[in-house]
């Protein structure tokens, strides 16, 4: 079966779906494949703090009206070092900028229901998607479903289907790769219980290793503490996650965290990655697929926003003003924002972790480091810019 659409994009998390959207609303015809389920989909626990940036592409898609309504607007973040807790002004320091924690899976909800309600294709559980013709005019994505094999012609190939997608591999001997991986995980937890900070995430180091105290609303919370790689999820209860948060805060901090069971818990490993280039004739990169950043800085979402944003923009100049300038200079305008993007993340994860030679003297240095920043406006400026987002 031959259907045909002028953008396929692979991939319905978060990227592919804003994508599908601003391009229905410029009158833009897209097909979405994912080889999961949308319950699948939306099961995916993630990160949950957005840029300005992010929050006005979705106004701008017209799925923004929850998340003006539900998102808890952040004007600042403490950090927590040497047993005591310092508060950056990111509001003030930014003239006026803040973020705001709202749960990728509800925004991906919202993108979801949106997609639905309109009548716009997403074929879910797309089994053997591949790529074809992108380096020509015509290509071409080949997929199973319901033991049927389609055939989706199209003008252009937006692949928004994270690190482990078919978008990427099949590009793989035409790309460069820059990756450093990260000597520990984060083991997370998601617990229906209100934040101990609830208008500020909080960044921990201690000797004991990084924390994080996170939400998701005012009555979700999200909370990470530093582990081995080698750990397992069962050998951490919930009691021995919650004493091991309350001794890498502060006292009054710890005094503050209510607890309760967990309703997830997993390990995640932390890695830097970049792919260059984003595009390959008519074939695009965007998202995980394309780049990979520690969730030290809650980067990675927003990042994903950028691109979908250059990309769009870069499609809709295309069809409505017949210039192919957006997408010839996508690339270059995607990886100078990721790279910056990158620094901080590798920067901020630098500084807050445990590393196997941090003990002692490189534990003093983080702390020293830690101490300048906290009392340099300079300093503490810097960080501001670029926890709300570098401009565009």
């Amino acid at each position: 079966m031959t259907t045909r659409t002028q953008v396929a994009i692979i991939g319905a998390g978060p990227s592919g779906l804003l994508l599908g959207q601003l391009l229905h609303k410029a009158g833009i015809s897209n097909v979405i494949l994912e080889r999961q389920s949308g319950d699948y989909v939306l099961g995916r626990i993630r990160a949950g703090i957005l840029e300005q940036v992010t929050v006005d592409l979705l106004k701008e898609a017209g799925v923004g009206e929850r998340v003006g309504r539900e998102g808890i607007v952040h004007h600042s973040i403490e950090l927590v070092f040497a047993g005591a807790r310092h508060p950056i002004d990111v509001h003030g320091l930014t003239g006026g900028k803040v973020v705001t924690a709202y749960g990728q899976t509800e925004l991906t909800r919202d993108l979801m229901e949106a997609r639905q309600a309109q009548g716009l294709t997403t074929v879910y559980e797309a089994a053997n998607v591949s790529l074809h013709g992108f380096d020509g005019d015509q290509p071409v994505v080949r997929y199973q479903k319901d033991g049927a094999t389609h055939e989706l012609q199209c003008d252009f190939i937006a692949g928004c289907d994270g690190f482990h997608g078919v978008s990427r591999a099949t590009v793989k001997d035409s790309i460069s790769e820059f990756e450093r991986v990260y000597p520990f995980g984060w083991l997370g937890v998601l617990a229906d219980v209100p934040p101990v900070s609830p208008h500020a995430i909080v960044y921990g180091n201690s000797d004991r290793g990084f924390s994080l105290c996170s939400m998701r609303s005012l009555s979700r919370s999200r909370y990470y503490v530093q582990c081995p790689l080698d750990d397992k999820v069962e050998d951490w209860s919930d009691q021995r996650f919650w004493d091991e948060l309350r001794r890498r805060v502060d006292p009054e901090l710890a005094d503050k965290i209510v607890t309760g069971p967990s309703i997830e818990k997993s390990i995640a490993p932390l890695r830097s990655f970049v792919a260059e280039p984003m595009r390959f004739g008519r074939l695009f990169l965007a998202g995980d697929a394309a780049h990979i950043v520690p969730p030290t800085g809650a980067k990675g979402l927003n990042l994903a926003a950028t691109d979908v944003k250059y990309l769009s923009g870069a499609f809709i100049e295309y069809y409505l003003e017949h210039s192919a300038a957006g997408i010839d200079t996508y690339s270059q305008r995607c990886l100078r924002r990721i790279w910056k993007a990158e620094r901080f993340s590798w920067w901020l994860t630098s500084l807050m972790h445990r590393f196997p030679d941090t003990a002692g003297f490189g534990q003093r240095i983080q702390e020293a480091e830690l101490d300048y920043l906290v009392n340099s406006k300079a300093a503490s400026t810097s960080l501001a810019e670029n926890y709300v987002g570098l401009p565009l």
